[in-house]
C-alpha cells in the first residue's frame, strides 16, 4: 500500500509540472518556447484559410479535391490537438471554453466533424455553410496580438453607449420609412412600412443601392432631409469607439521616458525600451 501511495505521490507532480509546462507554451509569450508554439500555429491558421479560400473557387476546388479534403483534416486534427491542450492545462477550463477565444477555437474545428453527420444530399447547403465556417480560424490570430485586447475592451466600455446611438438610429428609420411609404405609396415601389424603413436605412448609411428611389416632390424632399441626417450621424459610433479607445490605451501605458532615445507611451509592465532595448526607469 505504502509502494502504491509513493507512486501516486510521484506521478501527481509529474502531471502537474505537465500541465504547467503546457500552459507556459499554449497561454505564455514569454519563453522561447510559446514564442515558437505561437510563430507555428500563426501560419498554420494562415495555411488553412488559403486553403478555404482556394477550395472555394470550383476549378481549383475541383482539381484539387482530394488534397484540400486531406489538408482540411490534418489542419482538424491540429487544431483539435491545440484545442484539449488548452483545456487540459487552462486555469479555469469553463472560463477558457466559454471566452471568445474558446468559442473561435471550438467553430474552426467543429464543421469538419459536423459534416460527417450531415452526409444525405438533402443537407449538402448545411455542409456548405459549414465549411464557410472554418474561416472563424483567422480570428484565432487575434489571441497572438496584444492591441486586439485593448480593441476588444474598448468595444465592450463602448457597447451601451452605441447600443442606444443604433436603438435612435432605428427609431428615426422607423419614421422616416412610414412618412415615405404615406407620400410614395405603392404605386412608387414603397410597397409596405418594412421596405419603407429598409430604404430609409440604406439612405442614412449613404448605401444607396437605387433600387427603391422617390418619385414625388414631396418625396424627394424627405429622402433629402435624411441623406442630411444620415451624414450627421454617420461618424457618431466611430467617434464613440475613438473615445473609449484612446480611454482604454492611456489607462494601459504609462509617461516613463527612455533615457537612451526618449521614447514614451510604454506597458505599464515593461522593463526595457521597445525601441532601443535600453532599460526603462522603475515605474512611479
Amino acid at each position: 500500500m505504502s509502494g502504491a501511495n509513493q507512486v501516486d505521490d510521484k506521478q501527481e507532480p509529474a502531471a502537474d509540472s505537465l500541465k504547467l509546462k503546457l500552459r507556459r507554451i499554449i497561454f505564455g509569450t514569454v519563453s522561447p518556447e510559446g514564442k515558437a508554439f505561437d510563430i507555428v500555429l500563426i501560419y498554420v491558421i494562415l495555411f488553412s484559410v488559403l486553403v478555404v479560400m482556394l477550395d472555394s473557387v470550383s476549378w481549383i476546388g475541383e482539381a484539387y479535391r482530394e488534397v484540400f479534403w486531406g489538408l482540411e483534416w490534418a489542419f482538424t486534427a491540429i487544431f483539435t490537438v491545440e484545442y484539449v491542450a488548452r483545456l487540459y492545462c487552462a486555469k479555469s477550463r469553463w472560463a477558457y471554453a466559454s471566452s471568445f477565444y474558446g468559442i473561435v477555437d471550438l467553430l474552426s474545428i467543429l464543421p469538419m466533424y459536423l459534416s460527417l453527420i450531415s452526409g444525405d444530399a438533402t443537407y449538402l447547403l448545411m455542409i456548405r455553410i459549414l465549411r464557410v465556417l472554418r474561416i472563424f480560424r483567422v480570428l484565432k490570430l487575434a489571441n497572438y496580438l496584444s492591441e486586439a485586447n485593448v480593441l476588444i475592451r474598448a468595444l465592450l466600455a463602448s457597447r451601451q453607449k452605441i447600443f442606444v446611438f443604433f436603438a435612435t438610429v432605428l427609431v428615426l428609420a422607423m419614421m422616416f420609412g412610414s412618412l415615405m411609404y404615406v407620400v410614395e405609396g405603392p404605386a412608387h415601389g414603397f410597397t409596405s412600412i418594412p421596405k419603407s424603413i429598409y430604404w430609409c436605412i440604406v439612405t442614412i448609411t449613404t448605401v444607396g443601392y437605387g433600387d427603391i428611389t422617390p418619385q414625388t416632390t414631396a418625396g424627394q424632399m424627405v429622402a433629402g432631409f435624411v441623406m442630411l441626417t444620415g451624414y450627421s450621424i454617420i461618424a457618431v459610433p466611430t467617434g464613440i469607439l475613438t473615445a473609449e479607445l484612446s480611454r482604454e490605451i492611456q489607462t494601459h501605458r504609462d509617461h516613463r521616458f527612455c533615457e537612451e532615445c526618449g521614447k514614451a507611451g510604454h506597458e505599464h509592465d515593461s522593463k526595457h525600451c521597445k525601441a532601443c532595448g535600453h532599460e526603462l526607469p522603475p515605474p512611479g
